[in-house]
């Protein structure tokens, strides 16, 4: 995984106040951290907003976990809308997020959990378990890390802060499913109408709604792994079933517009068919 190693370097380096050797800390860090088991406090307590506890395993081929200490600017380093948007792009059915908060006061963390009205679940630890456990660096460039399931480190970095950083991380996933992805089965799929769907003009404080059918058009089950969108204003819901052959998917819409504008929307089906990755548009004017 030093394979990575630069790319993580000048992404850390870039978000984080460097010292006055930042290769050298940072290489000396990637050495320390990369392939180290981050140990979990027993049963944490996750929940929405700070209020309603929920059952939230931890148990994935991958996480990517995020500390957040209680030094410096709370909201700057949470960037909680970024998140969101960095979530939609995030295959849950094999990757966890994990949000750890040790925050000085806890009602800090809840108001700006509502202020975003931000829903997954998150750990207030207050007693700063998590950190106690491990140790983590204090810039928080080396508080955020991809795991895999057996909690070792496989990259640190937070990929909000820096989109070499997200895309690094993507790209780690992306490589080590890469094998498993090669002795699928392939199928062939189709689009029911048309890969561009015009929603037209409308008011833009309206949530708007279309919807895609695929098609399974070969002999084995068609298996969507992941719809990437190019803006975080585009929702996709699908069933996450298998389609057998002759089946058909829906992949339900949404676009919420932030102002009036045109617009022209990507969305990436990545998915066992031979046609794959599928690119959908939407696109029309909220006026």
């Amino acid at each position: 995984m030093m394979r990575h190693a630069l790319v993580i370097i000048v992404a850390i380096c870039a978000i984080s106040s460097c010292n006055e050797s930042p290769q050298k800390y940072y290489t000396d860090l990637l050495k320390e951290w990369i392939g180290k088991e981050v140990r979990f406090p027993d049963n944490p307590v996750f929940t929405i907003q700070g209020e309603d506890t929920v059952l939230f395993k931890l148990e994935k081929d991958y996480k990517i976990l995020t500390y957040t200490d209680s030094l410096g600017c709370t909201s700057c380093k949470l960037q909680l809308g970024s998140w969101q948007q960095f979530m939609t792009k995030i295959d849950t059915s094999s990757v966890r997020i994990l949000f750890f908060f040790s925050p000085e006061k806890r009602r800090d963390i809840v108001s700006t959990l509502k202020a975003y009205a931000f829903t997954y679940p998150v750990c207030i630890d207050e007693r700063k378990e998590l950190d106690r456990l491990n140790h983590f660096p204090t810039e928080s460039g080396g508080q955020t890390f991809l795991l895999d399931k057996d909690n070792k480190i496989l990259a640190m970095g937070n990929p909000i802060h820096n989109p070499r950083v997200k895309d690094l991380y993507l790209k780690i996933i992306q490589e080590e499913n890469a094998s498993a992805e090669a002795v699928k089965p392939m199928t062939t799929a189709s689009i029911d109408r048309t890969s561009i769907m015009d929603m037209g003009t409308f008011d833009w404080r309206q949530k708007q709604t279309t919807a895609f059918t695929l098609t399974n058009t070969g002999d084995k089950p068609l298996a969507i792994e992941m719809v990437d969108t190019s803006c975080g204003c585009i929702e996709v819901k699908y069933d996450k079933e298998p389609v057998r052959p002759g089946g058909k998917v829906t992949l339900h819409v949404t676009y919420k517009a932030d102002q009036p504008e045109y617009f022209s929307k990507t969305l990436t089906v990545y998915c066992n068919a031979e046609e794959a990755p599928l690119r959908l548009t939407v696109k029309g004017y909220a006026e």
